[in-house]
C-alpha cells in the first residue's frame, strides 16, 4: 500500500537565526533539511512538502520598496510576492532533493507547484488584520502609506517602527490538490502550498482574485495532508519536541500529546502565538479530520520512531 507523508518545513529549514538570507546560506540550510527526508523515503513513504516563506517574502517587499525609492518601480501586491517566493524556495528544495537522490541512487523525481489557496472573503480574520509583513516605517511615513494604499499599519511592540498588517484567514480549498495527490501516489516528491499558498477569493462567477493576506503554512499543509489522505504529517521546527512550561525550571518535554490534552494546554496559554500554538492547531486539524498522527520535531529526527512529539486521538 502506498503511504504518503506530508512535511511542513519550518522557517529554520530555510533561514537560521542571525543569518542574512544569502543564496549560499539558504541552499546549505535546505540541503541539510532535505537530507533528513531520506529516512522517510527509505521507509517507503511518498513525500509532499509544504514550506514557510516569512523572511523571504519580507525581503522581496524590501526590494520592491528600494526599487520604488530609487527607480520609481511600482511595488507589487502581496499575492505576487508570495508567488515569487513560492517559486524561488521551491527551486532550492527541488534542486537539493534532486542532487541528494542522484548521490543516493534513488530513482525519484521532484516537482514544484505554484499553489493558489482559496479563502472565504467573509472570513472573520479579513476584518482583523494581525500578520505583520514587509518593511518598517516611521510614524510619518505610515501616514503617507495609508493614503497611498489604504492598508492597516501597527506599531511594532519592540519599538522598531510601524509595519503593514494583513489578515490570516483559514484555508478552504487548495488549487490542484487532486493533482498533488496523484503525483504523490505515482512516486513524485511534490512541493506545494509554499508560504501557506497564494491567498485568493472567488466571486459568484468562479473568478479568482489574489488578495493581501497570509495563510498559516502549517494549517495549509495540514489541509493538504487531509485532502490527499496522508498517513503522517510532520511539522518541522527548531526544537526536538513540544514542551510545556517552556524555558522555565519545570519545563517538560512531551513524547505523546492527545487531542484533549493539547486543547487544555492551548487554553492555558502553554504554547506561544506566532510560534508553537499555530503548529498545535494544525496538528489538531489533521488528527481530527482523519489523520493517523502528527509529529512535531526538528528535521534531524525525521523518521526516528523515538523522535519528536506525537499528537494523536484521545
Amino acid at each position: 500500500m502506498t503511504k504518503i507523508a506530508v512535511i511542513a518545513f519550518g522557517g529554520n529549514a530555510l533561514l537560521r537565526a542571525k543569518q542574512k538570507g544569502t543564496y549560499e546560506e539558504q541552499i546549505a540550510n535546505v540541503t541539510q533539511t532535505c537530507q533528513s527526508l531520506l529516512n522517510l523515503v527509505k521507509q517507503g513513504y511518498n513525500i509532499v512538502i509544504g514550506h514557510g516563506n516569512g523572511p523571504q517574502v519580507g525581503n522581496v517587499m524590501l526590494q520592491h520598496e528600494a526599487g520604488l525609492q530609487m527607480y520609481d518601480i511600482e511595488r507589487q501586491p502581496l499575492d505576487l510576492c508570495v508567488a515569487e517566493t513560492q517559486g524561488s524556495i521551491a527551486y532550492l528544495i527541488e534542486q537539493s532533493l534532486h542532487n541528494i537522490f542522484v548521490k543516493e541512487q534513488i530513482p525519484k523525481k521532484v516537482v514544484s507547484m505554484i499553489t493558489q489557496v482559496l479563502v472565504n472573503k467573509d472570513d472573520p480574520m479579513m476584518s482583523n488584520p494581525t500578520k505583520p509583513v514587509g518593511p518598517y516605517y516611521s510614524e510619518e511615513e505610515v501616514e503617507e502609506q495609508k493614503l497611498q494604499d489604504g492598508c492597516t499599519y501597527k506599531a511594532d511592540p519592540k519599538g522598531n517602527g510601524w509595519r503593514k498588517v494583513v489578515p490570516s484567514p483559514t484555508p478552504i480549498v487548495i488549487n490542484n490538490i487532486e493533482l498533488v495527490k496523484q503525483l504523490a501516489l505515482d512516486g513524485y516528491v511534490v512541493i506545494t502550498v509554499g508560504g501557506g499558498g497564494i491567498s485568493v477569493v472567488k466571486d459568484e462567477q468562479g473568478i479568482l482574485r489574489g488578495i493581501e493576506a497570509v495563510i498559516d503554512k502549517d494549517l495549509a499543509s495540514a489541509l493538504a495532508a487531509v485532502q490527499i489522505g496522508a498517513e503522517l504529517f510532520y511539522i518541522l521546527t527548531d526544537v526536538p519536541k513540544v514542551y510545556i512550561n517552556f524555558k522555565k525550571p519545570n519545563e517538560q518535554a512531551l513524547d505523546v500529546l492527545t487531542v484533549s490534552q493539547a486543547k487544555v494546554y492551548l487554553a492555558e496559554d502553554q504554547f506561544t502565538e506566532g510560534s508553537m500554538a499555530p503548529k498545535i492547531r494544525a496538528a489538531l486539524y489533521f488528527v481530527e479530520h482523519g489523520g493517523k498522527e502528527c509529529i512535531i520535531t526538528e528535521a534531524g529526527l525525521l523518521g526516528n520512531p523515538a523522535g519528536g512529539t506525537r499528537i494523536v486521538e484521545g
